[in-house]
Formats: structure tokens, sequence, C-alpha cells
């Protein structure tokens, strides 16, 4: 099958050498003319065959909502894009507007799988109408895992869908990376543990928390034992915050996702205003002692 590729990022180069690999032809366009196969976006419309299929795989949204009007003017009817970045769920009825003024059609899909899918296969949620879905399906399967098209891939439902199922998953990935890494500093804090990257070792196998992310921190630890390499400031790219409010939005208690967010927000304040506020307010009531900010 022939696919334009616009976005060759580290997933989105990755996700070319694996369609490659299993023998579609891609056409890959990026900014960055090291690393694009031509010049432009209305090159690469030019080397596609009609009808077109086109995966966006850009940071989510300005410069999707750009690459998306720009399609939109260059590609013909009966066309289709795939939204493959983490685009809001919300921006994707704009989007499907905007193609579908033009008689383009549109798919979102959530990607998961990071810098390991090109060798292990990318979990795969897709949104949007069942005939679009069934062009694209020669390209889906080349992305998911090996097996059952079940276990890696989903029509989630209709547009939207697809990002929505991966602004949960990724609110999901935040709470088990707090969880995990609060255990591993409560283990680093035990006056009796005296292997804590064996612990988790031990876990990574028959036990109720085994998963790919404990294998990663287990791989982590291997690389920088105490992790002295690194510091602990935890950036955000919107999904968990998505989650949240999505959460707020329909009354749906999700305690353990917006602690896990909140903790990234703590991760970046060297000294905390509400903390030096609380120590304020016990020294006004209670006279009890501070640390002054002069001391470390």
């Amino acid at each position: 099958m022939q696919l334009g590729l616009v976005g060759l990022g580290r997933m989105g180069a990755a996700m070319r050498d694996r369609l490659v690999g299993a023998g579609h032809e891609v056409h890959g366009y990026d900014q960055d003319p090291a690393v694009s196969d031509v010049a432009d976006l209305r090159d690469l419309v030019s080397r596609l065959e009609p009808p077109r299929h086109v995966w966006v795989m850009v940071p989510a949204g300005a410069a999707t909502r750009y690459t998306i009007e720009q399609l939109a003017v260059l590609l013909e009817p009966d066309d289709l894009v795939v939204d493959g970045g983490n685009t809001r769920w919300t921006d994707d009825r704009q989007h499907a507007e905007v193609l579908s003024a033009r008689g383009v059609r549109y798919l979102d899909c959530g990607v998961s799988g990071g810098v390991w899918g090109g060798t292990e296969g990318y979990g795969l949620m897709c949104g949007g109408d069942e005939v679009d879905v069934a062009r694209m399906l020669p390209v889906f399967d080349a992305l998911r895992p090996e097996g059952p098209r079940d276990l890696g891939f989903v029509h989630a439902g209709p547009v939207g869908a697809g990002h929505y199922a991966k602004m949960v998953h990724n609110g999901i990935e935040y709470a088990l990376m707090q969880a995990y890494a609060e255990g591993y500093e409560l283990l680093e804090a035990s006056p009796v543990v005296a292997d804590v990257p064996g612990v988790l070792r031990a876990w990574s196998r028959g036990t109720v928390v085994r998963s790919w992310l404990l294998d990663l921190l287990v791989r982590a630890l291997e690389d920088d034992p105490g992790l002295e390499g690194l510091r602990g400031y935890v950036d955000d790219s919107g999904e968990g915050r998505w989650t949240v409010q999505e959460a707020v939005a329909n009354a749906v208690p999700a305690p353990a996702i917006t602690a896990a967010l909140f903790a990234r927000f703590a991760s970046r304040q060297p000294d905390s205003p509400a903390m030096r506020a609380v120590a304020a307010l016990r020294a006004q009531f209670g006279g009890h002692p501070v640390v002054p900010s002069d001391e470390t």
C-alpha cells in the first residue's frame, strides 16, 4: 500500500521503517531536509496515486492544525488523512470538518509504543467511519504488534474516539509510573532492604505488579544505579491534564491520575510557595520553628 507520512521524528521515522519492512511504499516529509524524502507537502501529495492516504505524525496543536489545513487544499475528494499524533479529541471534529469540506476523509488514531514501537509494534486506537478504517487496515496491521488484531488494535468509535482512548491510556500511564516511583523511593528509604534493584527485578516475573513499565524501571536502574544522572523534574505533554479535565466534566473520581499529575507539577518547584505558606502558618498559630530561606 502507498502512504504519505508527515513527521519523521523519533516515532515517525520508526513507523516509516516498520511500514517499509512490511512491504509498503512510504513517502515521508519532514521539515528537516536531512531526513525528508520530499521537498514539501505539495511534493508529497504529487507522488501519491489517488485515492491517496496520508498519515500525520506531528506535535499536537498548532502544528497539526496547520498540516491539516494545508492538506485540505492539496488533497482531492476520497483521499484519506489519519492523524496519529496526540491531538486533543475535541480537535478531531474540527479537523474532520475542514477536510470533509473538500471531500477528504479523516481518521484519528492514538498511537502507543514510544521508541520501542518500531521493533515491538504499536498499540493503535482508531476513531472514524468503518469504511475508512477498512481502507487503512493494511497499514494498521503492519504497525500493530504481531498476533491477533484485537490485541493491539481497536476501532474505538466515531471520529475523536481514538484520541479519547489514547488520552485515558496516557492518564493511566501517569498513575502507574507514579506508583512505581513511590515504591522505588520507599524501598530506597528502607532500613532493611539492601538490594533495591534486585527487588524490582524480582517483581518482573510472576507478581501481580509485573509490567513493561516495571521492566523499563529495572533497565533504567541498570544503566544508572541510584538515578544520579538526572534530576527529579518531570514534564507533562497535556494528555494527563485532559484526562483529569474529562474526569471532572463527567463526574468520574480519578484520584490516582490526578495525584500523579500534581506530583509532576510539584517536581518543577525547587521551593514550593504553598509549603512556605504552610510553614508560615504553623509558625503563626503554634510558634513552630521554620527553616530560614538562606539555610539549605
